[in-house]
């Protein structure tokens, strides 16, 4: 499959054409969670999306920078949960509980299109850079966080932050991957609780509670 080396469309500035482009990418992604990358077609997204084939091209180059945008209008969800705004008085021990339970039910829900990013970031350099770039903002923020932990005393200063960050990061994602797109079989309780476990006794970060 080649690389999309296209430069992206500029955002419609009409009221029209933001609802156009939207209908599209609402309905590239039933198309892609429903077919797969590489069976999707133009015809049937536009088919889905009720607008004539030729409307596609006004907005988008090729079917990769659809795709694109489709991962991109997930982001927000994925990885921008303003977690700390939402629990701000909270203690770190919660902010990561929290923070690792609203992943896991993110990528519960958008788990078909997650199946289906992760076979096309195997045979697509551009979506293989683009889910680096997204995992490099989620490993960032879990590092600033342990490396803020570390320096006010409550996390084991022993730990290198981003290694940390990492291995505990990949730890939540590959279960996620595991439960939510291949199946297996885990309650989410237990498994919100079981890898919140792990990464608390990791950086032997206590319970305030206890």
């Amino acid at each position: 499959m080649p690389s999309t080396q296209s430069t992206a469309r500029a955002e419609p500035a009409s009221a029209r054409g933001k609802r156009t482009r939207a209908a599209l990418v609402s309905a590239a992604r039933t198309i892609f969670e429903r077919d797969g990358f590489l069976d999707a077609r133009i015809t049937d997204i536009t088919s889905e999306a009720k607008v004539a084939s030729g409307t596609f091209y006004t907005y988008f180059n090729d079917k990769e920078e659809i795709f694109a945008a489709v991962v991109e209008s997930v982001e927000e969800d994925m990885l921008h949960m303003h977690i700390r705004e939402r629990v701000a008085n909270a203690t770190p021990y919660a902010l990561i509980c929290a923070a690792n339970a609203e992943y896991l039910k993110a990528y519960q829900r958008n788990a078909r299109l997650m199946a289906v990013f992760e076979q096309v970031a195997q045979i697509d350099e551009h979506f293989r850079d683009l889910r680096a770039k997204r995992s490099d903002a989620f490993l960032r923020r879990n590092a600033k966080l342990i490396k803020e932990l570390q320096d006010s005393g409550q996390a084991d200063p022993s730990l290198d932050p981003l290694v940390a960050a990492e291995a505990l990061s990949w730890m939540v994602s590959r279960m996620a991957y595991v439960v939510f797109v291949q199946g297996r079989r885990i309650p989410m309780k237990l498994l919100t609780e079981t890898l919140n476990r792990l990464w608390l006794n990791a950086l032997k970060l206590q319970d305030p509670g206890q």
